[in-house]
């Protein structure tokens, strides 16, 4: 299949140079690569900059009202299982009102696909700190610096017993592409985070990381089974120590050549070394910020445990329809 199959016939209305429209290609890309026809594909949303995708792919598609959207695709996907879901959102609509349905949808492991956009801004409304921007942040809403400590979409993923976590960056189309492509195999909840930049109201954001001469060294990109390996002339590696006086175990970094480099597993069922991976380089800058696919584990589905209880009710049961079921009830006549 080709990516101008899922492209829809709207016009495209992100601002010029927003990094939504890099996820946007990444998207129909992926599902291009993925092959499954535009008529099995569903994308719900919520609302926001990154919530206008149902628009812009040519597939099933509904644009759901704040924070909602993860309530609705867990719909979908579990009233029509054949369905590939996805669902779009951003920092805003997923973390703050939607953070509710969020956390639910991962600790259900519903097989869905969910793209959050983190630009660490509310952009559609113009200009308001969002749940993941740092603290001290100068917005419209506080115009002296927010005073809330942000969350780390890792840590709310994990916590809630995710089973699919990725990492991605708007400039870097070829792991976006791998990322999204990977959540689609996986059956469960799959977050990608990815990483975006709003040029209206906080140009940079990922600044030291989205830039070509930086993103060598303060990035690395994780792939199972292949050494954590980083940097511009892949000198350096990733580690882990025991602190003496803690008993903490931390990330650290090597010479490339060190025995102690780390393979990646992104298949342990542990989340301990993806916890410490997720979290690197979030609040300091001193490790790089990983991306990629940082954990993906199998687990029982949602929409699957649901759709077998009621073939397994269905199956003992002596009414077959809904028809039967209602003539089998107490009833009278007016």
């Amino acid at each position: 299949m080709e990516a101008s199959q899922f492209k829809s016939d709207q016009y495209v209305r992100f601002c010029p140079g927003c990094g939504d429209h890099a996820i946007c290609m990444a998207l129909q890309k992926s599902m291009a690569q993925i092959g499954i026809p535009t008529h099995e594909v569903a994308v719900i949303s919520g609302i926001g900059c990154s919530s206008r995708m149902p628009h812009y792919l040519n597939t099933y598609g509904f644009n759901t009202i704040h924070g909602r959207g993860g309530a609705v695709a867990t719909g979908v996907k579990t009233s029509h299982p054949e369905l590939t879901v996805w669902q779009m959102s951003g920092d805003g609509d997923c973390f703050a009102i939607g953070g509710n349905h969020f956390i639910h949808e991962i600790r259900r492991n519903v097989d869905l696909n969910v793209c959050v956009f983190n630009n660490r801004i509310y952009g559609l409304t113009k200009g308001q700190y969002s749940p993941t921007s740092p603290k001290g942040f100068v917005s419209k809403s506080s115009p002296f610096g927010t005073v809330e400590r942000p969350f780390i979409p890792a840590q709310l993923v994990l916590g809630a017993r995710g089973t699919f976590f990725a990492r991605t960056l708007d400039v870097d189309m070829p792991t976006t592409v791998d990322c999204l492509v990977a959540a689609q195999q996986h059956k469960g909840c799959s977050i990608v985070e990815c990483l975006v930049n709003c040029v209206i109201f906080n140009n940079g954001t990922h600044a030291w990381i989205a830039d070509r001469e930086q993103r060598a060294e303060h990035s690395i990109i994780l792939k199972h089974g292949e050494k954590m390996i980083f940097g511009k002339d892949k000198d350096k590696g990733l580690a882990v120590e025991i602190d003496p006086v803690t008993f903490v175990p931390k990330m650290i970094v090597v010479p490339a050549d060190d025995p102690r480099v780390l393979v990646h597993d992104a298949h342990q069922a542990d989340t301990t070394l993806h916890r410490m991976l997720a979290l690197m380089g979030q609040e300091d800058h001193d490790l790089p910020v990983a991306l990629g696919v940082i954990r993906d584990v199998e687990a029982e589905t949602y929409d699957g445990a649901v759709n077998a209880q009621i073939a397994e009710v269905r199956e003992k049961s002596k009414a077959k329809t809904f028809d039967e079921l209602t003539g089998t009830l107490e009833s009278w006549e007016m």
